[in-house]
């Protein structure tokens, strides 16, 4: 099996995978998009819940970035016109295409800690 990493030899191979990554941090990098996609996945669905589930984030950058998942299809606005009016923010179905990938950033995360942690331990 070829190591992922090893195509960078090939010059288009390596363009092809640079391109692909840029493109896909440019839809969900960043501090806050996938934060935002988790806590919409955990059933919060409105702005100030989002903004409370999501410590440190300003109104303005939330508002944007549900702006950001919306127009590239990971979020849909629902206006519920009742008295009061009500807004709130649901993940499409596009954002199953997201699970693997947030699966993954995950367990590396939790692995990534845990190598720290034990380089933090063995240094005292």
């Amino acid at each position: 099996m070829v190591n992922e990493l090893e195509l960078a030899h090939n010059p288009a191979q390596c363009s092809a995978r640079l391109r692909n990554v840029g493109d896909a941090l440019y839809v969900i990098g960043g501090k806050w998009k996938l934060r935002i996609i988790i806590a919409l996945a955990e059933g919060h669905c409105r702005f100030n819940e989002l903004q409370r589930a999501l410590e440190g984030i300003s109104a303005k950058v939330l508002s944007n970035e549900l702006k950001d998942l919306e127009i590239n299809g990971f979020v849909k606005r629902v206006v519920n016109t009742g008295i009061p009016v009500v807004v709130t923010y649901e993940l499409t179905d596009y954002t199953e295409s997201l699970k693997e990938v947030l699966q993954a950033l995950g367990n590396w995360g939790e692995q990534h800690r845990e190598k720290l942690r034990s380089e933090s331990r063995q240094a005292s």
